[in-house]
């Protein structure tokens, strides 16, 4: 592993962790709020460590609905994950097993962040910035599943904000990118005109869409340099 790309990766991923934090204290005290134990709302953050999906299960099951909707929302939601993947894989090194245990690292952020701009990542930055959102992430959960009536409505604290300003802060780093910034404005946009309409979780995902017109970019870039 690079170290010096590591530590770079641990620095990077603090700002991101500090969010993370706060989200993850927010699902704390809400699935407590909602019926789950403490220690449910821990193992869901330590096992799933995936801000959307959890909040579109809790959702689902704070409104009534059955365990298999909430699953079934949080794999939608998990979906993007399928095509990052692919596009990892071939920069993670070793065997199945290897390969699939560094994969856990992925996350928006560390993904993002890692990718080079040239269809290669790199794993050791990946990793380490995915290390301090993890730890927080967890903490955050432990935080807010253990003192919740402390903590009162998160709501109230306007943390909904925090959502869509992390998820700018990715786009922002994206535009940072020549090669990237056509896929970067088509999938904020698309993201943007379907939020009044659809599901939570549905607009990211069709937001994906867009990396198509990086592909088409990139080919054309290459006939171009051949």
């Amino acid at each position: 592993m690079d170290q010096e790309a590591f530590r770079l990766g641990l620095k990077l991923g603090l700002p991101y962790a500090a969010v993370g934090f706060v989200l993850s204290l927010s699902f704390g005290v809400l699935a407590v709020q909602a019926g789950f134990t403490a220690l449910q709302a821990i193992v869901t953050s330590a096992l799933v460590f995936a801000g959307s999906a959890q909040f579109a299960a809790l959702a689902i099951v704070s409104g009534g609905g059955g365990i298999a909707a909430a699953l079934s929302a949080a794999t939608l939601m998990h979906s993007r994950f399928l095509a990052m993947g692919i596009a990892l894989a071939p920069s993670l090194p070793g065997g199945p097993l290897r390969r699939a245990t560094e994969g856990q690292a992925v996350v928006d952020s560390s993904w993002a962040l890692a990718n080079r701009g040239d269809g290669t990542f790199d794993r050791s930055l990946m990793i380490g910035t995915t290390i301090p959102q993890y730890v927080s992430w967890l903490a955050g959960t432990v935080v807010g599943a253990l003192a919740g009536d402390l903590i009162g409505d998160p709501e109230q604290y306007g943390l909904d904000v925090l959502f869509p300003t992390f998820f700018i802060a990715i786009l922002l780093a994206e535009l940072r990118r020549p090669e990237a910034r056509v896929a970067a404005l088509a999938g904020a946009g698309i993201a943007l005109a379907l939020v009044p309409f659809t599901p939570a979780g549905i607009p990211v995902l069709a937001a994906g869409a867009a990396a198509l017109l990086g592909l088409a970019q990139r080919g054309s870039d290459e006939r171009e340099s051949s």
